[in-house]
This record gives structure tokens, C-alpha cells and sequence, in this order.
């Protein structure tokens, strides 16, 4: 009989948050896949724990995946974990849970702590639904594009950002989106010195940032499309008129929304939006 792929989530900070399911299974499994075995190594001595573990992580997932499938297959049950809070969400563990499942073996979730939840809870902001969008593209272009994209968002959007880009990104994002558009920023959140602040863009990056721990950062939704559209004439001339600025002048399609932006007095994230829109919808 084929073992079972736990997928365990960890704390995210404070050791005390682990569930007592979470700790079962840790103790009984015959192995714990873990993206760092010396972080996990903390969590298992905290508990006097003496499973034994193994590395996954980002660069060797795809090789120790089939070896790991195979144990499962023989009767073996494992637990994956990530160095802090969930498995397979920005962090390794969705190949093996795929190859799990795709060779028939029962793969169960223990779920627990999640820096996600635990900032949209504490941070008062409305949200009767979110978009999670993982880490942001590295390359200074790339994120740029993200961002702006993800200012146009009628949802709030909650992503992470590393420690050494933090003020980069939010400073990309004030001039971006606007440097009025509240956030909420999580810092060390269930630790010692966890950090949450809501705040305009500008506050937060004009008092910069300690660029310690990973950030998970909530962005307010953006004010939407529809208000720009009664500034606006008819969005085919609109779209016309956009090529012609792009082929003539030669600068990006972004730039030359918003310059038109600019000229009708709307949003260019607004503008950016009914454009997309209405090229989504093939009219």
C-alpha cells in the first residue's frame, strides 16, 4: 500500500504557531522534505522531533522528485515543508505534489499559518475578495510592468518582496499607481518585532523601510475604469490614435497611453484598462 504525501504548513515566525496535527504528522511520517533543513531542523528540536529530513528545494526539486514518488510508492509517507508557512505557495513543493499525484498517491494538506491571512486580517483593509500574485519580476523593466498591471486591479492585491527591493518596488509603484494609494506593509509579522503598517505609498517610502525579513504588501484596489470612460470618446478612435502616436514617435505602447491619458485628463492606469478590455473582448 502506497504511503501519503503530507503537505504541512510551518510558522511563519513564532514557533508556537504549528498545529497539533501538523506536529503528529511530523512525528509520524518516515520522512520530512524540507526546502531548508537547518530552518526545519529549528522546528523539529523545538518539539524534540527526530524525523529525519531531506533537502528540496528550487534547484533539486526536479531531480529528487522521482526518487521521492518512489518512496512514497513503497509505503513511505513524507511531509513536505517550506522554510515558513505553506508548501507549493511561492515556494518549492508543487512538482513533487504533481508527481505525486499523477502516480495515484494520496497527497493531504495540513494546513496552519500563512503571512497572507495574517496581514489581511490585522490590517482593517476591506476586502470581500483578493488577488495573491507571488514575488514581483526582479529585472527593473519587467517589474515595472508588473506593477502598473497590478495597479489596475479592481481587488486588492497582496504580494511579497524581498528585503534588498522593498524601497525599490514601492518607490516603482508610487509613481506608478499613485503616491496616495494606500498599503498595508507586513514586516516579521508573528515575531518579536513584527511590523504592520497602513499607510499612503509615500509615507512609507519617504520614513524607508529596515530591510529586514520578507515583506508581504497589500495594494488597495485601484479606483477602476469606469469613471474615465465618460471623459473619453469613442475607444476605437482612442486605440487609432494610439498607434499613430506609437509608430510615429516610436516610444511603447505603455508611454503612449500616457500621453492620451494626459490630453482627455484621465488615469493612464484607467486608460490602460479599457484599452485591454476592449481588446480582450475582440471588438
Amino acid at each position: 500500500m502506497a504511503g501519503i504525501l503530507y503537505v504541512v504548513a510551518t510558522p511563519i515566525g513564532n514557533l508556537e504557531d504549528v498545529t497539533l496535527r501538523a506536529l503528529r504528522i511530523l512525528r509520524e511520517v518516515s520522512l520530512i522534505a524540507a526546502e531548508d533543513t537547518r530552518r526545519t531542523a529549528k522546528l523539529l528540536q523545538h518539539y524534540s522531533i527526530s524525523t529525519r529530513t531531506t533537502s528540496l528545494h528550487a534547484h533539486n526539486e526536479h531531480e529528487k522528485t522521482p526518487r521521492l514518488v518512489e518512496r512514497l510508492r513503497d509505503g513511505e509517507s513524507i511531509a513536505l515543508v517550506s522554510d515558513a508557512g505553506t508548501p507549493a505557495i511561492s515556494d518549492p513543493g508543487q512538482g513533487l505534489v504533481a508527481a505525486a499525484r499523477a502516480a495515484g498517491i494520496r497527497v493531504e494538506s495540513i494546513p496552519g499559518p500563512s503571512s497572507i491571512v495574517a496581514a489581511l486580517s490585522a490590517s482593517g483593509l476591506p476586502a470581500p475578495e483578493f488577488l495573491f500574485v507571488g514575488f514581483p519580476p526582479s529585472r527593473s523593466k519587467d517589474r515595472k510592468d508588473w506593477l502598473a498591471d497590478i495597479g489596475l486591479e479592481r481587488r486588492l492585491v497582496i504580494f511579497f518582496e524581498a528585503p534588498h527591493r522593498i524601497q525599490r518596488t514601492l518607490e516603482d509603484l508610487a509613481a506608478l499607481v499613485g503616491p496616495d494609494r494606500i498599503v498595508a506593509i507586513g514586516r516579521e509579522l508573528t515575531k518579536t518585532h513584527e511590523e504592520l503598517v497602513v499607510k499612503p505609498i509615500s509615507a512609507i517610502v519617504e520614513a524607508s523601510i529596515q530591510p529586514r525579513g520578507e515583506f508581504t504588501v497589500l495594494l488597495t484596489p485601484g479606483t477602476g475604469a469606469a469613471s474615465a470612460a465618460t471623459a473619453l470618446p469613442e475607444l476605437e478612435i482612442i486605440q487609432d490614435e494610439l498607434g499613430r502616436i506609437t509608430n510615429s514617435c516610436n516610444i511603447s505602447r505603455r508611454e503612449g497611453v500616457r500621453i492620451l491619458a494626459t490630453k482627455y485628463g484621465v488615469g493612464a492606469n484607467d486608460l490602460y484598462r479599457l484599452l485591454r478590455d476592449r481588446n480582450n473582448s475582440g471588438e
